[in-house]
Parts: C-alpha cells; structure tokens; sequence
C-alpha cells in the first residue's frame, strides 16, 4: 500500500525525534556510569581475591571430560551444574530441554603406505561419513587451495585430496575444513585431508565440524596434522608416490535430548528486563573443553555469584546461559531464541565468551551508536584491570539468534594469542590456563552485565522504520 506524503513526514518525524530521545538517554547514562565505580571495585576485588572459580573449572572438567553432543558425558556435567547452582543459592535455576545433534566419532586410523609405512595422527571432522569396514587406500592428492583443485581437478579423480593450507586466521582458513569434503567429491576424489586449523603444532590434530552438500557425493574428511601435510607436500613436490589407509568408524544417530542451563539473579525493579550472559556447556570430544568453552562458562556463571556474594541486586535480571550443541548445530541457541521469543523485545544485551579465558582485554560490541557510547564508558570502569578497550563489532555463536532480531551483543575479547594452539585437539585441557586470568574475565563480565542491568535507562537498540 502507498504512504500518503503526510505519514511519510510523520514517520521521519518520528524517527528524529525518537534518534534524539535515545541520544539524550546516552549522554544521560555516560554521566551516570561513573556513579558505579566502587561497585566495580568490589566486583574485581571480589573475582581476583581467591582461586574458586578455577578449582570449579577443574572439577568440572577433570570430572567430566570431554562433553560432546549426545554423549552421557555432556548430560552428567549438565546434571552437576544444575545441582550446583541450586546449591549455590541462585534463582530459577532449571534446564531447557533441547534436542541435539549426534555424530559419533568411532575407530578411527591414518597409515602411511607409500613412501614407507608409518601409522599418521588423525581426527575424523564433525559429521564425516564412514569409510567401508576394510578403509580406503589411495594415493594422495595434494593442494594448497581450491583454486588449485580445481585447476588441477583430473589429478583428483580417484584420489585422497589433501588441503595443505597455511595456517592465516580462523575466519580465512576454516572454510577447507568445513567445506572441503564437498569440493574434492565435486573433482572425484574418493576421501578428503585438511591440514589442521591451527598456526602451531605439536603433532596435534585439530578436530571440527564439516559440511556436506545435498547435490555431491558424500566423501570421508578427516584433519590430520601440520607437519604431516608439510611432509606430504615435499613428497608430491619431489615426484614421490603418496599412497595411504584410510579408516573411520564415524556414524550420525538419531538427534538426542539435552538441556540448556539457565540461572539468574531477578531484577527488583523491571524482572521481565534481561541481560543475558554465557559460554557454551558442549565441547569437541577430544581433550577437556577447558579452554573451549568451559571456562567461558565457569566465568560467566562465577560474574553471577559474584553479585550474589556481595548483595547487588540489579533493576534488571541478569541471566546465566550455558548453551549445549554449539560445536556442530548451535541447537541450544536456537532453542533458547524460540523458547523466549514472546520476551526477545526485552533482552536488554547478549554477552558471550568463546574465545577461551585468557587474560582479557575488553569487549566487541554490536548495536547502535547511542549503546556503543554507553558501553565504552562502562569499559572505562574495567582500565584498572586493563580490560576496558571496547571495540565495534563482536557477538557470538550462541547469542547470534539474538542478535539477528535486534539485541544488542558483545563478544569478551582476550589475548587470543595461543587459543588456536590448542582449539578442538587433545590438548585444550586445564593446565593451559591460568586462574587469575580466569578471575579477570569473571571480573569483566560481572562489570559489564550488573552496570548494564542496573541502569535506570535501557541499553538503546538501533531505530528503524517499516515501510507497506
């Protein structure tokens, strides 16, 4: 339907005036936020003062393992946190159910056959089909991007392609482990390799999740490790024959029931007004998830005690979510969008941490100008631990379903340095982290999500129009 020119005017009319409602809001909040700075204090002299969180953390990992989806492992630990944060005195503590995704890894093997025999690391990659019983051999094909398979595709046919791509940064190099089964069934190779996602490696392979499509055959895709790629590479490149055993067990069952975990402190004032904050419960099932993610979520459930052991209370509830099957579905994010979407309009922020508990550095935020402006001042509340720098753009995984209907989200930012060292390979466990930069990325989402909470005015989202 046409708009008459009158609700046209009208309508931007609206939209000024609403655009400088919100900037008074922020320059409002900006003036107020310094009046939370000895609450802050108390959060970071709270979080730093002793190693709890991180005695929890190893408890929770060294009890409990590996937690993939569908496997009794994740379900145990979920079971344990429930008890614990009932035990812990916080409200409306329950489960959300879910149903997940479950891929089970089996037997698996790499042997080298030509040049020489030797037995090579592997890990089969999320969601891979089996090889038949006796495995396949095959010689191997290597390239170092799809450009190159593609340009030399008639090599391919009949062959194991091996992706030998450098390490540049996650975002850049991922898609050959996601994405390169289907590109080497499109040039006829019988089975896939991808160089591990990783920029340094100790014999480690780096497991994760892969894609098929529905128009190309599927193939087996396994990662094996950086050195035996770079091996490989120097025998394609002298003329030597490459042959190689390929065997994996790896099957899809049926989808199975999990939870996601929910705890909260509830608002005094506007209780229905959530800040919502978490890391994902589920791991790869290979090493611990110490890094990946179960010190996200012992930070994030630690920023909650946190404000319980001191009193504070917010206007807002603040809400702690561990989501299950972000490795290879994001299901529990998915499922925890539908299960609140009547209340999405009053999710005030999503905060996540995914990148391991390293020392952090501040926050990457998405949202609106005027919320941009009211964040950064929060963060200067988080310079005297040097974890103050908020920077555009950031989010997550788990509070994208979020995100994409308009809550503003922000990603915990720390020295990522060495997380890739160690992500999705045997060994992300709990030696490579340290416990007071775990108590320093409690202390920075306890800062972040209560200020947030208590604010008399609302955190703004952008402001948009429809048009008929």
């Amino acid at each position: 339907m046409r708009r008459s020119p009158i609700l046209i005017a009208l309508s931007f009319v609206f939209v000024i005036s609403s655009t400088l409602l919100h900037a008074q809001d922020a320059r409002q909040s900006v003036k107020n936020i310094e009046d939370y700075r000895g609450i802050a204090g108390q959060l970071i002299e709270a979080a730093t003062g002793d190693s709890t969180a991180f005695d929890r953390l190893g408890y929770f990992v060294d009890t409990f393992g590996p937690r993939f989806s569908g496997s009794q492992n994740l379900e145990n630990a979920i079971e344990w946190v429930l008890g614990e944060m009932k035990a812990d005195g916080l409200e409306n503590v329950h489960g959300e159910p879910v149903m997940v995704p479950h891929w089970v890894r089996g037997k698996e093997s790499l042997t080298l056959l030509e040049p020489r025999m030797s037995p090579l690391q592997m890990l089969g990659l999320g969601g891979s089909i089996a090889t038949p019983a006796e495995g396949i051999s095959a010689e191997v094909f290597v390239v170092q991007s799809f450009d190159d398979l593609v340009a030399h595709a008639d090599q391919a046919v009949g062959k194991i392609v091996l992706y030998n791509v450098p390490f540049t940064s996650y975002g850049k190099t991922v898609r050959y482990r996601t994405q390169g089964a289907v590109h080497a069934a499109k040039a006829g190779a019988v089975a896939s390799l991808v160089r591990s996602v990783g920029p340094v490696s100790l014999y480690t392979p780096h497991t994760g999740n892969s894609h098929y499509a529905e128009d190309t055959p599927k193939i087996p895709h396994a990662a094996i490790t950086v050195e035996d790629a770079m091996m490989m590479q120097r025998m394609q490149d002298r003329g030597q024959k490459i042959v190689v055993r390929l065997k994996m067990e790896a099957k899809m069952l049926p989808d199975a029931p999990s939870r996601n975990v929910v705890a909260e402190i509830v608002g005094r004032e506007w209780p229905d007004e959530v800040v919502v904050m978490g890391g994902h419960i589920d791991s790869w099932d290979v090493g611990q998830g110490a890094m990946d993610d179960g010190g996200g979520c012992i930070a994030a459930w630690e920023a909650l005690l946190l404000m319980k052991k001191l009193g504070l209370r917010p206007r807002r509830t603040v809400r702690v979510v561990l989501w299950t099957n972000e490795e290879n579905g994001t299901s529990g994010a998915k499922a925890y969008r539908d299960a609140h979407s009547e209340n999405v309009k009053n999710h005030i922020l999503g905060i996540e941490s995914d990148s391991g508990v390293f020392k952090p550095t501040g926050f990457g935020f998405t949202g609106s100008d005027q919320a941009f402006t009211i964040v950064e001042a929060i963060g200067r509340l988080l310079d005297p631990i040097d974890a103050g720098d908020i920077q555009r753009g950031g989010g997550g995984a788990d509070i994208g379903p979020l995100m994409r209907l308009g809550v503003p989200g922000m990603g915990l930012q720390v020295d990522e340095s060495k997380y890739f060292w160690y992500h999705h390979t045997n060994a992300d466990m709990l030696d490579k982290l340290d416990p007071k930069e775990l108590n320093l990325s409690a202390a920075t989402m306890a800062v972040m999500s209560y200020v947030v909470a208590d604010m008399p005015q609302r955190l703004p989202r952008e402001t948009t129009t429809t048009s008929n």
